[in-house]
């Protein structure tokens, strides 16, 4: 539970059709299963102390009798256990039948909540037994104690931070208006759900579709436990088709026909600081809710949860290919609507051999064909200098021809020198200086084209740079457009492979794939034997590792304790703690450091969930303290 986490369960026992001792013996063994696997949250399937396909033995007295004292059996069980237990029975009111679910805590029955609608259509025909459930509380009698009965009821935890509970059952989540939207409104942030859904062919995808979109509406944990083996066969089969999905994200998926139990570990953090993010999140009810207060020890959850390594780049391979495609799209779209509007006829970028640079040019090129313009419109300006190598000025003007682009090659060692002597640096002291002269001179150049040319200085640099500051100001980190802005770089990597494999060229795969296989580096320093002797990953640290940290800082919304933690599960085996935990560092002080230098962003396409406009996402001031950050970190 510390950081956020807790572990819920969705259970589906083999049950015996009306037969409530032998059903609470089998639930109360079950409860002991999941208790010994730390599950804080624990749901069972909708009426499942009698079971669901009792008919018109509901309507008998011995049943429901039998069905509280199965109920009170169950109870006992919770009694001393670290858990809040959701049943669901018939119990009569006032002389209505009500589908209901009894929330459990500590050997107490907290609430009962009625199923709110009532299916009487194709199989189903509740009606028949099932009064529809009052949505305001009312005080109901059971065991000699006092609970609210109602649908508006939330089950409140007292000991962690955001964890409110709110129920519905089956046909609730079908309907058009659910209960549900309510009690995320007012406050819950997971969602359980006792059901009774029987199999047809293809129900089983609708009704993950219905979870997941439910998740994600309600920004919420939804715990889905199904019916299954047991139930009666006389006209219907139930699978136990059980669910725990999280913001529209499946954590855990019962297989069916199995009485499976699954568990997902949910981020309730997480769950509030997307509700934070979200302005129009909020309570339009005008309903009245109950809410009730519970308890769990605050304890470390054994998380199973898994956390991807390249959280920006999606592991199979059809859907990376697929989101590559969108990005490319995205990106020139954007250009394309930026050459519009100016009317102007050229493009200027400057071209290096590196990932960064080639991605821009072929967003260019993909953008002027869109727009039915000359290539020989796109001025690809390659700038050697100190640092060059032949590998990488090889593939920049390899890159150039084989595009169909107008290559220009301008040299730049001389205008540095001069430089160097007007302002006194000496040209062998190899310092900031010295690199971001380099960096400045190339800027200045590009810009000048353009003017010479009437056109638009295309920016190369891309989005976890721009988080590590790793620019140089008014060097790359300026120009009139930045297509790469929304783009970080294990996901460049990815998109220039992905059009080597697609273009049907093979000279330019060629130099693509070589390109890709290119150490990253700026090249500002002389190199080594002909050989690159400056690695941007050794001076800044892991790109993949800073892409993994900015993710789960600025889109989850994690502390630094919380992404060190999921860090090193995320990166088991590939870095050990003390390399997360240095880059961490290095990540924080950076990032709060170099605002002023996405303050003055050039315009550039958003592409994802994550992005560092200053008119867009990331409204930071450039002189933000990063002291509560920094203090977490150096603690851990």
């Amino acid at each position: 539970m510390k950081q956020g986490f807790i572990k819920v369960a969705a259970v589906t026992p083999k049950i015996r059709v009306a037969d409530p001792v032998y059903n609470a013996g089998v639930i109360c063994e079950r409860l002991e299963e999941a208790y010994a696997k730390g599950a804080k949250i624990i749901v069972f399937p909708e009426l499942c102390i009698t079971g669901y396909t009792c008919g018109d033995l509901f309507l008998q007295q011995l049943l429901l009798e039998g069905a509280l004292a199965g109920l009170s059996e169950i109870q006992t069980a919770t009694r001393g256990k670290d858990a809040l237990v959701a049943v669901g029975l018939p119990i009569e009111r006032d002389g209505c039948l009500y589908n209901v679910a009894a929330l459990l805590w500590q050997g107490e029955v907290l609430g009962l909540v009625p199923k709110a609608n009532i299916p009487s259509y194709a199989e189903f025909y509740e009606g028949r037994h099932f009064t529809e459930g009052n949505r305001e509380p009312v005080s109901f009698e059971i065991g000699g104690k006092s609970v609210p009965f109602g649908t508006n009821i939330l089950f409140v935890c007292e000991s962690m931070h955001g964890l409110t509970v709110g129920c519905e059952i089956c046909e609730d989540l079908w309907v058009a208006s659910p209960p549900g939207t309510g009690h995320a409104q007012m406050g819950a942030t997971v969602m359980a759900n006792l059901s009774a859904s029987n199999e047809t062919i293809g129900k089983d995808e609708y009704r993950e579709l219905l979870v997941k979109s439910a998740s994600a509406r309600l920004i919420c944990g939804y715990i889905y436990a199904s019916a299954g083996e047991g139930e009666s066969t006389q006209d219907l089969v139930f699978g136990g088709h059980n669910l725990v999905a999280e913001n529209g994200v499946v954590l855990a998926e019962a297989k069916r026909f199995q009485c499976e139990t699954v568990y997902g570990d949910l981020d309730v953090h997480r769950i509030l600081s997307e509700r934070r993010r979200m302005g129009t999140f909020g309570s339009e009810s005008q309903e009245t809710y109950a809410r009730v207060p519970f308890y769990l020890q605050v304890t470390d959850t054994r998380l199973e949860r898994r956390f991807k390594a390249l959280p920006f780049v999606p592991e199979d391979e059809a859907v990376r290919n697929k989101r590559c495609e969108e990005i490319l799209s995205i990106q020139s779209y954007g250009l394309k609507k930026r050459f519009e509007h100016t009317g102007l006829p050229t493009a200027v970028l400057g071209i290096s051999g590196g990932l960064d640079s080639t991605l821009a040019l072929l967003v260019t090129v993909r953008t002027f064909d869109m727009l039915g313009m000359d290539r020989k419109r796109i001025v690809a300006v390659t700038m050697p200098c100190f640092g060059t190598t032949d590998r990488t000025y090889d593939n920049a003007c390899s890159l150039a021809r084989t595009l169909g682009v107008l290559l220009r090659e301008i040299d730049i060692k001389e205008a540095v020198q001069i430089h160097f002597r007007d302002i006194g640096q000496d040209i062998s002291c190899h310092d900031v200086t010295y690199e971001n002269g380099q960096a400045r001179e190339r800027t200045q150049v590009l810009m000048d084209i353009a003017n010479q040319q009437g056109g638009l200085v295309i920016g190369t640099g891309d989005m976890s740079e721009l988080a590590l500051g790793w620019a140089t100001y008014n060097g790359d980190h300026m120009s009139m457009y930045g297509v790469n802005a929304g783009v970080p770089k294990t996901l460049v990597r990815h998109l220039v492979k992905y059009y080597a494999d697609t273009c049907g060229n093979r000279k330019l795969t060629d130099v693509l794939t070589d390109v890709l296989d290119t150490p990253v580096s700026p090249e500002l320093l002389p190199p080594t034997d002909g050989v690159i002797s400056q690695r941007t990953e050794d001076l800044v640290g892991p790109y993949e590792l800073h892409d993994f940290f900015l993710y789960y800082m600025l889109r989850c919304g994690f502390p630094p304790a919380k992404v060190f933690r999921v860090a090193k599960l995320a990166f088991l085996g590939q870095y050990d703690e003390r390399v997360i935990l240095k880059w961490l560092k290095t990540f924080y002080k950076r990032f709060f450091q170099q605002q002023f230098k996405r303050s003055c962003l050039p315009d550039g396409p958003k592409v994802g969930s994550v992005a560092l406009s200053p008119r867009g996402d990331l409204r930071m001031p450039s002189d933000a303290s990063a002291s509560l950050w920094m203090a977490e970190v150096e603690k851990l």
